[in-house]
């Protein structure tokens, strides 16, 4: 597969001709009259990017790249800003080298580089950041440390379900190896398929499944992190009170206080039982409403999201009045039918906790 280097996604996976046609037609119900002509990519050819100042030292050239298409795909996040600026052959600021380490020596060798020669390091996950933290906005010199080539999952402790990591996993490479052991991370944010477990420790990730345990600090038992005066690794404990937890430093540090190669991570058994549904509203008042309540039911659904009007258009083609809640739950240890349709009874009337509960079904609708 090949990472456009302007947009979400690879290359191989574009959107056909009938699907983008589908969904410039959903947009155009959003914004009716607005200019929705396809804006192509500049070519690689037409970018016109500073030539690297750099050059690395012998020891390092194998995990070094110069290469134009390579420093313009590390050069910003995926923030729709990004993008715009992307198709627009913008690039005021592009890293000099990207530099991918294969362990963690690697890592440690390439900040005692830059630091004796007053390089920027900046660390990089799958680059799917809408805050601005992997581009280079100054004048000087910089690097971008790419780990995705550390995507080990590297030991299992299977009685304490717990696995140690190494940061740079994506979403799917982490799972595929967990399956066969029958465990689950079960941390699903929106950008799963292209960020890493150390992008998600560096920003404090919250999961798609959003109730119980969905931060990502939720499952962190351990950190281990290269910083530009040494190794700092906290105690993997089951917990902890005795003062300061270390590892709070670098969650959601954004990679400012060094680069996270690796974390012991509290997991799951795989679930057995599911069940989903979506509801409707006609109202989006009775929508948040019927929301908060299943939310403060004690209910705890694997995925509880209400999306509104303009979303459930936009994401998943529904057009609906009050907006659109997604209801999920899962467990690996018992069938789980009971909870929706408890759900499912709060959602019809959120006031009445007495309401009998309905069976449950694929969709349904509340007026």
């Amino acid at each position: 597969m090949t990472r456009s280097w302007w947009g979400w996604g690879n290359v191989e996976d574009a959107l056909s001709e009938s699907e983008t046609r589908e969904y410039v037609a959903r947009i155009a119900t959003m914004l009716p009259g607005h200019d929705l002509t396809d804006h192509a990519p500049p070519k690689p050819d037409e970018l016109a990017l500073p030539s690297s100042r750099i050059r690395p030292p012998a020891a390092l050239a194998a995990l070094c790249s110069a290469d134009a298409i390579d420093r313009a795909g590390h050069a910003r996040g995926k923030a729709f800003r990004d993008v715009v600026r992307n198709i627009r052959g913008q690039f005021d600021f592009v890293p000099d080298l990207i530099a991918r380490p294969r362990r963690e020596q690697d890592v440690i060798d390439l900040l005692d580089w830059c630091a004796r020669e007053a390089i920027a390091v900046i660390p990089y996950g799958g680059g799917s950041s809408v805050t601005g933290g992997v581009e280079p906005r100054f004048d000087g010199p910089a690097v971008t440390i790419d780990l995705t080539a550390m995507d080990a999952v590297v030991e299992i402790d299977a009685t304490s379900r717990a696995a140690r990591i190494q940061a740079g996993a994506q979403g799917p490479v982490l799972e595929d190896q967990l399956r066969p052991h029958g465990l689950t991370l079960r941390h699903f944010p929106q950008s799963f398929a292209f960020s890493t477990l150390g992008g998600w420790l560096a920003t404090r990730a919250g999961g798609h499944f959003a109730t119980l345990y969905t931060h990502i600090d939720d499952l962190a038992e351990s950190v281990r992190v290269v910083t530009p005066v040494g190794v700092s690794e906290s105690r993997r404990l089951p917990g902890s009170g005795a003062g300061p937890s270390p590892d709070r430093m670098f969650l959601g540090s954004e990679g400012a206080l060094g680069v996270i190669t690796e974390a012991w991570m509290r997991l799951q058994d795989r679930p057995r039982w599911r069940s989903t549904a979506s509801v409707t509203f006609d109202e989006w008042n009775t929508a948040v409403s019927a929301t908060r309540a299943i939310a403060q039911a004690g209910l705890y659904p694997t995925n509880c999201r209400l999306l509104d009007p303009a979303e459930a258009m936009l994401n998943a083609g529904t057009k609906v009045a009050g907006g659109l809640l997604v209801l999920g739950f899962e467990s690996a240890d018992h069938p789980v039918d009971g909870w929706m349709r408890r759900a499912l009874a709060i959602a019809a009337d959120p006031r009445d906790t007495d309401r009998p509960t309905r069976a449950c079904g694929r969709h349904h609708r509340c007026n």
